[in-house]
């Protein structure tokens, strides 16, 4: 069979559905590879590349398995025969007149925007890599509208303090923002209405804003749902809050299948500082800010900047190439089980029914939901709770001062009444377990590892007292265990610091 790979229609388009390295990857399933010509132009992949990846140049609109980025134009489609197969982004959810073109022809149409988000689908998740890309270049285009520094800097000139950031949704796209504005030194913050983000949000340095409401709760597939009134209530107070305050703004909030709410109202704006930025990153959607205009730039009356592109991923046209290639290649490997250059449709599979909008010209659209692994346990069954056990009552003063005073005389008649050769032993013996104590029972256990050369105090401990034994005792039993302790914990010790070593080093630059 053969893959051809379209030169995008859509005008302003720069990205391309394969590159001169996932071609060769197509090849090694078995498929030859046509391109059109100057397909990959826009994104610096030149026509000869692409041959000497072992690919031709002709018609990749007649070929068996079709690629592209976004729906072809009616004219390409005209050119894909019957039984071909075309994988593109033809947003299903949001264009229903082009599920109804494809339903007119009799082919098989599959959409990749349609991958559904569940893990072992996370290699074909186009709109995880392209938000990914979104989110960065977001920032990129923020500071540059903006003008000004995104770090604090004190100066002799005087001092610059850092541009406050402003994160509309933690997703793929809002984490990324947030990681590209937190390394550039500004103060983030970001607001989801899902609370497990919170985690995520701080791991890249940013704040998260919690709105406090009991519509607040865990999503069961990834992404965030309609809320109610009383949520969105609070929501206008924090964004109200927030927008005076902050230098830029960049909205993500998108709900599957509908259009992008409305976050920030045209009084915000008017309340934001005169040159402050806002990035719509939900403009192709509706927008999540009024006064948006799709894939355009405007300046309000009181400077704000509010920036609507549409083609952010397309804006970093080489690695979005990529990254969307490598998606079809996964893809590809999936509906190729056997790597022999046939295009297998399972449609048992939920990732292949997800994505699937035309099934050789019969309309296979809306897909049946699939079960994510997001989704919370299901509700215990009505069998009686097992009874808990009581708590235990904390220790009075007069039982601790018992218990330490019983512990008193335990060590003052052993002390009294045994060998000589004993206290040192027992001295040793305690000392282990009081340094045990501090170092590891106070220390969480994910962070063991990390320590472990802290740890090592507690092997130094037996080898100190076992070289005592072995240079006093003239037991040879004892001499023996006495060498093996030595050699256990000079073998723990040694591989202790390597480990370390090693683990540092990962975190060092070359």
């Amino acid at each position: 069979m053969i893959v051809g790979v379209l030169k995008e229609a859509r005008a302003g388009e720069s990205r391309v559905s394969a590159t001169p390295v996932t071609v060769e990857q197509i090849r090694k399933l078995g498929y030859e590879v046509v391109v059109d010509p100057g397909a990959g132009v826009a994104s610096s992949f030149a026509d000869s590349a692409y041959e000497a990846a072992g690919a031709t140049i002709g018609d990749a609109a007649a070929a068996d398995v079709v690629l592209g980025v976004n729906a072809p134009s009616p004219a390409q489609l005209d050119g894909v025969r019957a039984e071909a197969t075309v994988i593109a982004l033809f947003s299903p959810a949001f264009d229903p007149e082009m599920v109804e073109a494809l339903g007119r022809r009799p082919f098989t149409a599959l959409s990749m925007d349609a991958v559904p988000r569940i893990s072992r689908a996370q290699s074909m998740d186009v709109l995880s890599s392209m938000a990914n890309i979104a989110g960065y270049r977001a920032v990129v285009e923020a500071a540059h509208e903006f003008g000004r520094f995104f770090t604090g800097q004190v100066t002799a000139a005087g001092k610059v303090p850092p541009a406050k950031v402003l994160v509309a949704g933690a997703g793929v796209a809002g984490l990324a923002a947030i990681g590209a504005s937190g390394s550039l030194g500004a103060i983030v913050r970001a607001t989801d209405p899902r609370p497990e983000v919170a985690e995520q949000v701080r791991s890249l340095g940013g704040e998260y804003l919690s709105i406090e409401s009991p519509e607040a709760e865990v999503s069961a597939t990834g992404y965030a749902k309609e809320m109610g009134d009383d949520y969105k209530a609070r929501e206008v107070e924090l964004y109200a809050s927030q927008s005076r305050e902050v230098d830029i703004v960049i909205t993500t909030a998108l709900i599957p299948g509908r259009p992008a709410p409305k976050l920030i109202t045209a009084e915000m704006v008017a309340g934001m500082k005169p040159g402050s930025v806002i990035v719509d990153m939900a403009a192709a959607n509706g927008g999540n800010v009024e006064g948006t205009v799709k894939g355009e730039k405007v300046v309000t009356e009181n400077g704000v900047t509010i920036i609507g592109y549409t083609d952010l991923a397309g804006r970093l046209p080489a690695q979005a190439s990529q990254l969307y290639g490598t998606n079809l290649v996964n893809l590809l490997k999936l509906m190729t089980p056997d790597q022999d250059a046939q295009l297998v449709l399972d449609w048992d599979d939920p990732v292949q029914r997800s994505i699937t909008v035309v099934r050789e010209g019969e309309l296979a659209w809306p897909a049946p939901p699939v079960q994510v692994s997001a989704a919370p346990a299901p509700a215990a069954s009505a069998q009686p709770a097992p009874q808990q056990q009581p708590e235990k009552a904390p220790m009075t003063a007069r039982q601790r001062f018992g218990g330490v005073a019983f512990g008193a005389l335990a060590l003052f008649l052993a002390a009294a009444f045994a060998p000589p050769a004993l206290l040192p032993r027992v001295t040793v013996f305690v000392l282990a377990i009081v340094i045990g104590y501090y170092v590891i029972g106070h220390v969480h256990h994910a962070l063991h590892t990390p320590l472990m050369s802290v740890t090592n105090a507690i092997s130094g401990i037996i080898v100190v007292g076992a070289m005592l034994q072995i240079g006093h005792s003239t037991s040879t039993a004892v001499m023996v265990l006495s060498f093996v302790a030595i050699l256990l914990a000079t073998i723990n010790i040694v591989g202790g610091f390597a480990v370390t070593r090693r683990m540092l080093g990962m975190f060092s630059r070359s």
